[in-house]
């Protein structure tokens, strides 16, 4: 039978779809959803996802721990990978430059994607920009044409968080959007370069740079997970070891 229809091809050029685009017709005479599709839909995903091409070579397999914490990081971000939709508590990464904090939560998106799940990334002063630039007409967008994939996306990757100067403004943007998320049980993981201590007189905390009302929020949606280590960008790559044994 299918021998007989192979000629059948929809425009797709799909030799299973031999009843209508996207289906298959099984040899005891079901149909069900063409693998051509779930890979099209994958694609897709991944287009809309965002994670920048730097990151392209970052995942699971590509990040190698090199003390207690890091190896601690990279099993909670296994576990969320592994066990989403079934959880709904996200991360927070901490620490110092160059750890592998997005690293990590790339790895995860990666992952999540290969399950057609739809993930965002999004650098935190990127985002802030992009709803700036919202109220200029003359950029034809809407600042709702920005927020609605960060509030509707299953699993947010926010990067960066509290690199920008920390106005009522950001603050009360971010409070809003990460609150919205919040009540609608959607998973968030952040990272950010400000611990919860300082290190020393100069340094600012992550509650100093995103205020108390968020930093308390986060606490309950996110577990903390605080990375420690050597910054690879300098140490590493800068030494000239091969880049594939980086972490970002």
């Amino acid at each position: 039978m299918l021998a007989e229809k192979a000629h059948l091809r929809t425009p797709d050029g799909c030799p299973k779809c031999l009843t209508s685009p996207g289906w298959e017709r099984m040899p005891d005479g079901r149909v069900r959803r063409c693998d051509c599709r779930m890979v099209a839909r994958t694609s897709s995903l991944a287009t809309a996802a965002r994670i920048p091409r730097r990151y392209d070579d970052c995942d699971f397999d590509s990040y190698f721990p090199l003390n207690p914490s890091q190896e601690a990081a990279l099993m909670f971000a296994r576990r969320v990978a592994d066990e989403y939709p079934n959880l709904d508590i996200g991360l927070l990464f901490i620490g110092t430059c160059g750890i592998g904090k997005t690293h990590l939560s790339v790895a995860i998106l990666k992952a999540l994607l290969e399950k057609n799940i739809g993930c965002l990334f999004y650098d935190f002063r990127d985002l802030l920009k992009e709803i700036q630039d919202s109220w200029n007409s003359a950029t034809q967008t809407s600042e709702m044409e920005v927020l609605a994939p960060v509030y509707d996306a299953e699993v947010l990757v926010l990067d960066e968080l509290g690199a920008s100067k920390p106005t009522e403004w950001v603050k009360d943007t971010m409070t809003h959007i990460i609150n919205k998320r919040y009540n609608d049980k959607k998973v968030t993981i952040f990272t950010s370069n400000y611990l919860d201590h300082k290190l020393n007189q100069y340094d600012e905390t992550l509650q100093e740079r995103v205020g108390v009302r968020l930093r308390s929020r986060l606490h309950e949606m996110c577990k903390v997970v605080t990375i420690t280590g050597d910054d690879y960008r300098k140490n590493v790559r800068q030494a000239g070891i091969d880049r594939s044994v980086r972490n970002e």
